[in-house]
């Protein structure tokens, strides 16, 4: 056998890929559905923070600062451990996807809400001011004014955040979710053969590759032009 058919055997395994396809396919559409869960909690989450923090109420705010810094300092590996092992201790059982969903939607969360608060800080006051002298309400101004165009400056540091912690979703394999990794990873035990990583990881370029093309077209469409 040369070194070219070793690699082939090694890595490209027809008959192991086609034994464990089935689970990555699985895996795969596992994988779709929790980074969708955790694209919509995260954002909405990040961005009902950064509007209750626009109230200015300081004791609200401090708790949001603590909160947003302390999600944004953590691993997000160890958030997941901490609620996969740690809650069952203090009575509340909690599953693997659960845990990976809550997990990474309280990082991105804290991201978000960073991201949005940059936008509606750079929002000049006068805009405020503006359209609080025609007779809106302080929740109109910022839902009609201020609000449409801090969300559209903070779509580019957004997309890139999310597709950086949706990628955490291998993360769950650590507590046995079966997703595209975690599903490798059992192919590999199985089999010892490391045929099913590299199904893992087309898998991934299959998932992801589009979601970054995805991103730069929405940055590009959504850009102020200059």
């Amino acid at each position: 056998m040369t070194e070219f058919e070793r690699f082939v055997f090694t890595f490209f395994n027809r008959e192991v890929m086609l034994r464990y396809l089935p689970d990555i396919v699985a895996g795969f559409w596992l994988t779709c559905l929790l980074a969708v869960a955790i694209l919509a909690t995260g954002i909405l989450a990040g961005l009902a923070l950064a509007v209750i923090r626009a109230l200015g109420l300081r004791p609200v705010n401090v708790l949001i600062v603590v909160v947003v810094d302390v999600m944004r300092a953590v691993p997000p590996l160890v958030i997941i451990v901490l609620l996969y092992f740690g809650l069952p201790g203090a009575g509340m059982s909690i599953g693997s996807f659960a845990a990976t969903w809550l997990a990474l939607s309280l990082v991105l969360m804290a991201f978000a809400e960073e991201i949005f608060w940059a936008g509606l800080l750079s929002i000049h006051r006068g805009q405020w001011e503006a359209a609080r002298s025609t007779g809106l309400t302080f929740a109109q101004t910022l839902a009609h004014v201020v609000l449409p165009q801090a969300v559209r400056m903070a779509i580019a540091p957004l997309t890139n955040r999310a597709i950086a912690v949706t990628k955490g979703t291998a993360l769950g394999s650590v507590v046995a979710l079966q997703e595209i990794l975690g599903a490798a990873q059992t192919g590999y035990s199985f089999s010892a053969n490391p045929s099913p990583l590299t199904l893992g990881a087309i898998a991934y370029i299959v998932l992801f590759f589009p979601v970054v093309v995805g991103a730069r077209w929405i940055e590009t469409r959504f850009a102020w032009k200059r």
